[in-house]
């Protein structure tokens, strides 16, 4: 099973797309040959006339000869419109040559930026430094700045001095410390809903997300380590 892992693993996505540019590219060759060699000769109607004026020689009248005249003009007719149908399917086989190529290419595409957003969800967004500044209401995460409301803003402030004290708030304990109230007059879903706003006003749903985790049965912290987080 080794040998199989190590084949596996050597799959890259440009890999993948080399290989299936190449198999589509092969199959409809092949498909064009196919189908290129079963159409009918472009000089077979004219053939069959000439055929005719050389095996009947009787064929002197003047409406023989108009005859004859007409079937060969016929399959001049006959000769040019298979010649443009030729090029038509050719054009048609290397439009669906390009579109299986970019669906391809497509598909290799999503399922690599899957793949990494699955990481990142796995391990996490790196915070590196979160600098809260109050007076300007701006929190600065890494080289991005959000402009927050003051309630956006309060909260955050809140989430940010509870991890700088490794403590883990719920929605109720949230409340409270904003409201001032005690926890007996605070209500959970309050508390959620500013973290819902704080979020909304992040913007991006997926750094959000992982910005601000909630932890079940305890509560919400962020997901950033506490030296890293600077209260201005």
């Amino acid at each position: 099973m080794p040998g199989h892992s190590t084949s596996v693993s050597k799959l890259t996505p440009a890999r993948v797309i080399v290989i299936g540019v190449a198999a589509i590219v092969v199959i409809l060759t092949l498909a064009a040959l196919v189908l290129f060699a079963n159409l009918p000769d472009a000089n077979a109607f004219n053939t069959r006339v000439e055929q005719l004026f050389m095996e009947n020689d009787s064929l002197t009248g003047q409406a023989e000869i108009k005859l004859l005249e007409i079937l060969a003009g016929s399959g001049t007719a006959f000769s040019e419109t298979l010649a443009s149908y030729r090029f038509i399917i050719f054009v048609l086989m290397v439009f669906a040559t390009a579109l299986l190529i970019a669906a391809l290419v497509s598909m290799v595409a999503l399922v690599g930026l899957a793949r990494r957003m699955a990481e990142v969800e796995k391990s996490g967004i790196q915070v590196n430094a979160l600098t809260v500044h109050r007076d300007a209401r701006v929190v600065q995460i890494n080289d991005m700045e959000f402009k927050l409301t003051a309630a956006a803003l309060e909260t955050l402030s809140v989430l940010a001095e509870a991890r700088l004290d490794d403590d883990i708030l719920s929605g109720l304990e949230i409340e409270s410390v904003i409201s001032g109230k005690p926890t007996a007059e605070c209500d959970e879903a309050a508390g959620a809903v500013r973290i819902k706003r704080l979020r909304d006003h992040l913007g991006n749903q997926l750094m959000s997300e992982l910005l601000i985790k909630n932890i079940a049965r305890k509560g919400y912290v962020l997901a950033v380590e506490p030296g890293a987080i600077r209260m201005v």
